[in-house]
């Protein structure tokens, strides 16, 4: 095949493309746009919401008496040595039926002593029932925890009182104290919770971006009738079908290439936003979705990248050039949205699974995998060479499949 000739092909494609600014819109701005907005925004919007329910000032309603120790700990508020309010305390109404008031929202949550509770550690058990919407995540982020901590807190200080007049002290309740450390590296801290959106929201961008050429190049001539001209011309089909692939492939290595740096975008601004932020840094933090690359995990990265989209635009290449239309080769191309939402979807699951060294040679699912290793800082050489020699060997098949089909008439007048 002859190299000019291939480019030929394949900027004639890109021009095409590039005259599209919808498509230039969903390579360049969605997902800068889009990737912050799915690994930041979403945290640090829980972050603020379980925050402001900790500084919200609920309605809980009680049936019976409390201790007036109880009722003062449920009350009081939580400052910080400035002054600020870090937990507010509840306000307590009289209600007749707890379930009923709580159904109708007249409060947070409610409180019922069917006896007299203990005010003396050691004189007996009593119950009390806390009547909340626990399905709800503002009942238990807010009432209902605020609730559960005051009686734990008041349980300990009836016990550490008793103990007190045996001449012990409250360190007799806990003889032995837990320290966590975190093992993990530090590439792992950071992608957290949600490092299995990086693989996903990567490979749907590459799609998305090479979906915008493939389509247009195969089935999108073919209703044009630009395609025959283009195969009557001095170029051979094999080179045809070449010149197509790179221009595909180049459109979807521009749409990871700004997804990568979206993300590395959600780095910087995290780091900006959640300076001094306190415990909403820490929820934001410990949900992750951000990326952090070493040298090797970079160069793991990009050589991943680049297979899984020429493997992608083979897919499509072989796909859309039996459609007749190109409404038809959409039709045809969506159920590979599927194929990489799912997998990736059971990414998030991947600590409990045992993963062997043949997952990575899956085409496309390995690369999920070595993309999420990346991330986690954890991908071995063996692995990643695994995953892009799948996703190579793939992509010929499926391009001798093309070019195969390019050959037969049956296949390109089908319109």
């Amino acid at each position: 095949m002859r190299p000019d000739q291939i480019w030929r092909v394949a900027s004639r494609d890109l021009l095409s493309t590039l005259r599209d600014r919808r498509t230039l819109t969903s390579t360049i701005l969605i997902p800068l746009l889009l990737i912050p907005l799915f690994t930041l925004g979403l945290p640090l919007l829980l972050g603020n919401f379980i925050g402001g329910q900790a500084q919200e000032r609920q309605k809980v309603g009680v049936v019976g008496t409390l201790p007036a120790p109880l009722r003062t700990a449920l009350t009081r508020d939580e400052t910080a040595p400035g002054g600020s309010v870090i937990r507010a305390g509840v306000e307590l109404v009289p209600v007749e039926d707890p379930r009923a008031a709580v159904q109708s929202g007249e409060v947070d949550a409610a409180l019922r002593a069917p006896a007299p509770l203990p005010t003396r550690a050691g004189d007996g058990a009593g119950e009390l029932e806390v009547y909340a919407k626990l399905g709800n995540l503002r009942a238990q982020t807010g009432a209902f925890a605020k609730v559960q901590a005051t009686v734990e807190a008041y349980n300990r200080d009836l016990a550490v009182q008793r103990l007190g007049g045996l001449g012990l002290g409250p360190q007799t309740l806990t003889p032995v104290t837990l320290s966590p450390i975190d093992a993990s590296p530090e590439q792992e801290r950071r992608s957290g919770q949600l490092a299995f959106l990086i693989p996903l929201l990567m490979l749907n961008f590459i799609l998305s971006g090479a979906m915008a050429t493939a389509l247009d190049a195969t089935a999108g001539e073919k209703e044009r009738g630009t395609l025959e001209s283009l195969l009557v011309s001095p170029v051979r089909r094999s080179e045809v079908v070449a010149g197509k692939l790179l221009a595909t492939t180049i459109t979807a290595l521009t749409t990871a290439l700004f997804s990568v740096a979206g993300f590395l975008l959600t780095g910087v601004l995290s780091r900006t936003l959640l300076a001094g932020n306190g415990a909403n840094a820490e929820l934001t933090q410990a949900f992750g979705g951000q990326l952090t690359l070493t040298l090797g995990g970079g160069l793991a990265l990009l050589g991943t990248v680049v297979s899984a989209a020429l493997l992608i635009s083979a897919i499509l290449i072989a796909l859309s050039i039996y459609a007749r239309s190109y409404k038809e080769a959409q039709t045809y191309v969506t159920p590979l949205s599927l194929a990489i939402v799912f997998p990736a979807v059971l990414l998030q699951f991947s600590d409990f699974l045992t993963l062997g060294d043949g997952i990575y040679a899956i085409p496309l699912f390995g690369s999920m995998v070595a993309i999420l290793d990346v991330v986690r800082g954890n991908l071995t050489a063996g692995h990643a060479l695994s995953a892009i020699g799948a996703n190579l060997l793939g992509a010929l098949l499926l391009g001798l499949l093309a070019l195969r089909s390019f050959h037969r008439e049956e296949v390109i007048f089908r319109n």
